[in-house]
């Protein structure tokens, strides 16, 4: 009898160390950010998919026995014995909400019509906490300045509710702050040569 009235206690404890195993998914967040971020600065190159010693990428015939690792390497065990994924590792991230896509089309919009000259100038570069800021006011023509500040501050209230749209869409509102440092590095991994960032102490550096 005793050994029965143990196990509820143990399953209990099993699915308590699983729900709060739920990590903040750097890996995701970091491909969400580089989707949105390349979407409102512009297009990159598109890579070829071809891979090494294998022209125009077509696929070879593997061995069945490496066929049978990558399938093992896809099963989700914990769903074997009836413990959601979920639970057991990071979610997705998503950026498909209808807000978080209307702010990404504002903020394309904006930095293409008012904000992109103005990087290739030097006028503006992207800060270390995710947002636009003046690096040199001089650079941008009298008659432009209040246009461009006011759009810079545009973005940076864009970017701030996006970062918060995120995570909260995510079901995570504790990963804004994590959100943000992931964005704020992919500005700055996104941006064109040329264009100015500030490096993790504050300090302008050109790319």
């Amino acid at each position: 009898m005793r050994r029965w009235m143990g196990i509820p206690v143990a399953a209990v404890m099993l699915t308590a160390c699983v729900t709060i195993n739920v990590y903040f998914p750097a890996a995701e967040a970091k491909e969400a950010a580089k989707e949105f971020v390349e979407k409102v600065i512009g297009d990159t190159p598109v890579e070829s998919k071809a891979e090494p010693g294998k022209p125009g990428g077509s696929a070879s015939v593997e061995r069945p026995a490496l066929q049978l690792d990558r399938l093992a390497g896809r099963v989700d065990w914990w769903s074997l014995v009836g413990i959601g994924s979920a639970q057991a590792q990071s979610p997705d991230i998503s950026i498909k909400t209808p807000a978080i896509q209307a702010i990404q089309s504002r903020m394309a919009s904006r930095f293409d019509g008012q904000l992109r000259a103005h990087f290739d100038s030097g006028a503006l570069g992207f800060t270390n906490s995710g947002t636009v800021s003046v690096r040199d006011a001089s650079k941008i023509p009298l008659a432009e300045r209040v246009a461009v500040n006011q759009a810079v501050a545009d973005q940076g209230r864009d970017s701030s509710a996006v970062y918060r749209e995120i995570a909260v869409a995510n079901g995570h509102p504790e990963w804004e702050a994590q959100i943000r440092q992931v964005f704020a590095r992919q500005w700055i991994d996104s941006a064109k040569g040329g264009w100015w960032y500030q490096d993790a102490g504050g300090g302008w550096k050109q790319k």
